[in-house]
């Protein structure tokens, strides 16, 4: 069984990575694909006041932080049910695309290669820049330092 990590954030670049999954594995029944995002770690605002919470102020933090995590996770599901309608017109069966994400990362290079690690996957498949990337001719700061610290897994830059 093929495994093949894709990290997607909805940018332009991550959807070319979509695209060349879908075109480099059209019809390959051995195949399992994880569309892999790592969401936004929570804003300092709502954790930093600058004193320790009283109880009250805790359970009224905690739900704002639900929330906003709830947000963020329906911003997300746009972003997966497109990669797999492209991944779909390609060839690829639904049924061998997984989708997960993580929330508690303040490092998302750091996060995606531990899932790629500790996935067992082949192969590590992404853009060459996400939405935080304003300059378009050179490679983002996460596609960097994945290739600098990818060690012991094959990583594809989609272009």
């Amino acid at each position: 069984m093929k495994k093949i990590l894709l990290a997607i954030d909805g940018s332009a670049c991550s959807l070319k990575a979509v695209d060349y999954i879908g075109q480099q594995f059209s019809g390959v029944q051995d195949l399992e694909i994880t569309l892999f995002h790592v969401l936004p770690y929570v804003p300092a605002a709502f954790w930093d006041d600058g004193h320790i919470l009283t109880e009250e102020e805790r359970e009224a933090r905690k739900k704002v932080v639900d929330r906003w995590l709830s947000n963020q996770k329906m911003r997300l599901e746009p972003i997966f049910h497109g990669a797999i309608e492209r991944l779909a017109k390609r060839g690829i069966n639904p049924e061998q695309i997984t989708m997960r994400s993580v929330s508690d990362s303040t490092d998302v290079a750091g996060s995606i290669l531990e899932e790629a690690k500790s996935g067992d996957y082949q192969t590590l498949v992404m853009g060459r820049s996400g939405h935080s990337q304003g300059e378009r001719l050179f490679m983002g700061s996460v596609t960097t330092k994945i290739i600098t610290q990818g060690a012991e897994i094959a990583i594809c830059i989609v272009a």
